[in-house]
């Protein structure tokens, strides 16, 4: 097992900061950077502090995690990556045996050992063998009133995304998104739409609806520049449609930002060596993972049967796709 010595050489603090830190010691004053280094080394070292030694050896479940997409999707959006990195890592930290499950398994396992499940963009009620299991659950990246939930408020982001292109003079906002198969259409879009359209600045017209990969967002955006139309603001679904819609901008000679300001949701690791580096809305992935583990766990420990519901904050990364506009 890693020391606090080991710690503290390889994160170039002394011994006393680290203990404290890794104790949550409310009086410390440190950088978010430097607590951020320890609990990552602590993390890489499989460092456990007394009270965690003690959760430890006091929690014992045994978690499902359905996935509504297949696992080659994680390769193509590292958000969906993110969100089981976060949910590995804390059933590590808490002990937790975790069961996967992607969309090309259609039904849940047979076993009934499993403590609780984790539903990740998925309904529960579309899994009707669940439904008489009654074993606590979480959704991920989905609202249900019915169950537990942990998601990002995507309708929030594109009111901001909105407000933010407005009060930077923008007056025709366009929208490129996606729609998965055999789903309504997309929040994002819907959202965009409403909002867009009670505050004037949106066109049912510049919306154009594909999937959510980088060759979609390259052929909508070529048809968008084809319809001579071309909006001052465009706000994208997601960073790996943005990337094909960069590509179409620069080859139709599209400059950002002086022509058009652009904005996606995500911020996956590549957005920022784009070209331009893309503006977009950092969320929270990994963390979201780690709160649906951390919510059934009290479920489960609390005996709680009152659904609740957390929003997961999400921030806007300027980079060279938006400036202010000149007036």
């Amino acid at each position: 097992m890693a020391t606090l010595k080991e710690i503290a050489q390889q994160a170039g603090v002394s011994l006393s900061t680290v203990s404290r830190v890794l104790n949550e010691d409310p009086s410390i004053s440190v950088k978010s950077d430097t607590r951020r280094v320890i609990f990552e080394i602590a993390e890489r070292l499989q460092y456990r502090t007394t009270r965690s030694r003690k959760t430890l050896q006091s929690v014992n479940y045994e978690f499902l995690v359905n996935f509504a997409y297949p696992e080659a999707v994680e390769i193509n959006d590292p958000y969906y990556l993110s969100i089981r990195y976060g949910i590995e890592l804390q059933c590590n930290k808490l002990n937790i045996k975790l069961i996967r499950q992607y969309k090309s398994s259609e039904a849940l396992p047979a076993t009934e050992n499993y403590d609780g499940i984790i539903f990740v963009g998925a309904d529960p009620e579309e899994k009707s063998e669940h439904c008489g299991r009654a074993k606590p659950v979480v959704c991920v990246d989905f609202y249900h009133e019915k169950y537990d939930c942990v998601y990002t408020d995507l309708a929030r982001v594109c009111r901001t995304a909105i407000d933010y292109f407005i009060a930077n003079g923008h007056h025709q906002i366009g929208f490129i998104g996606g729609q998965d198969q055999g789903r309504g259409i997309d929040i994002r879009e819907s959202s965009f739409l409403e909002y867009g359209q009670l505050r004037e600045v949106v066109d049912p017209q510049n919306v154009y609806r594909g999937d959510f990969s980088s060759a979609s967002g390259y052929r909508l955006a070529q048809q968008m520049l084809s319809s001579k139309a071309l909006p001052d603001a465009l706000l994208v679904a997601t960073d790996s449609i943005a990337i094909g819609v960069l590509r179409a901008l620069h080859e139709g000679k599209v400059q950002m930002p002086e022509d058009l300001s652009l904005i996606s949701i995500n911020d996956i690791p590549t957005a920022r060596f784009t070209f331009p580096p893309l503006s977009t809305f950092h969320l929270e992935a990994e963390l979201i993972g780690i709160q649906a583990i951390n919510m059934l766990v009290e479920q489960i420990r609390d005996d709680r049967r009152i659904p609740i519901c957390m929003t997961i904050p999400a921030y806007i990364k300027h980079r060279g796709t938006t400036a202010p506009r000149q007036r």
